[in-house]
């Protein structure tokens, strides 16, 4: 499915954080939105998904303006997971998961369907949660609750998969546990994910895409290798950076320094 912002305008009340920005997502691959807290990158997240309402501009997927189409319907299509999600206490993961597949269901009493179950099993399997289905989520290690909560967003079983933070609070180990499941995601089933993350090398390693935001404002788009260079450190970030090849992955990679260090030391 094609998604496509057309000059954007969002904020909160009469705060614009986003002015006039427009973007193609790149169908099929993995886009990564960068920059400094605050300049924007979950904020574009909610109003792409809807979650909070546009101030401007068009969001369209397929042609389709997202923020006139019916509710279920678009949660057939794209599906989000927020930053620091709840549970209520004693819901077991397969629960959980269940919840995925609420846009399918008529009302809130309609029975579980074998298509539901089907793509359950599937979901718990492809996060490798299936083991863990019937323990509670608030039993769950960091990493293992980031993966239930993933399963629960694909079992929606979307073309678009939004993540804002997926890696935060996760020690290095979870936050490479969660990227691979993204990755395998990407490419085993061809799904469009859309996440924020904010370590520098895990984004240039894992996306296909980089965004760069400052300021609410989209100043780069493109490949690791097109997209992560000195400039874009320092004008989205504002940073000094060394930067090298992954001896491994040949993406690019930095070593970061701050600005008013380097000044001082100098």
């Amino acid at each position: 499915m094609k998604l496509t912002i057309e000059h954007l305008k969002a904020g909160y009340d009469s705060v614009v954080i986003i002015d006039d920005l427009s973007l193609a997502i790149p169908e099929g691959k993995i886009t990564a939105l960068i920059g400094a807290n605050g300049c924007g990158k979950s904020t574009l997240l909610k109003t792409i998904c809807r979650i909070q309402p546009r101030l401007g501009g068009r969001v369209l997927l397929d042609g389709a303006d997202v923020h006139e189409a019916d509710p279920r319907a678009l949660a057939k299509s794209i599906a989000i997971l927020p930053q620091n999600p709840t549970a209520p206490e004693g819901l077991t993961v397969r629960e959980l998961v269940s919840y995925g597949r609420a846009p399918y269901k008529t009302s809130f009493f309609s029975r579980t369907t074998a298509k539901d179950r089907e793509m359950i099993d599937w979901a718990l399997t492809e996060t490798n949660m299936m083991e863990f289905q019937h323990r509670p989520i608030g039993a769950m290690s960091g990493g293992q609750r980031q993966r239930a909560w993933i399963a629960m967003a694909i079992a929606q079983d979307t073309e678009i998969l939004f993540l804002d933070e997926p890696t935060s609070f996760l020690d290095v180990a979870h936050q490479m546990e969660v990227l691979r499941l993204v990755q395998h995601l990407n490419e085993a089933y061809g799904k469009t994910i859309v996440m924020v993350l904010h370590e520098l090398n895990q984004a240039a390693r894992f996306a296909h895409c980089l965004v760069g935001m400052c300021r609410g404002q989209l100043l780069y788009c493109g490949t690791p290798e097109e997209v992560f260079h000195k400039e874009m450190l320092h004008r989205v970030f504002h940073i000094d950076a060394e930067l090298m090849s992954d001896p491994r992955t040949g993406k690019p990679m930095c070593i970061p320094y701050c600005v008013n260090e380097l000044e001082h030391s100098a």
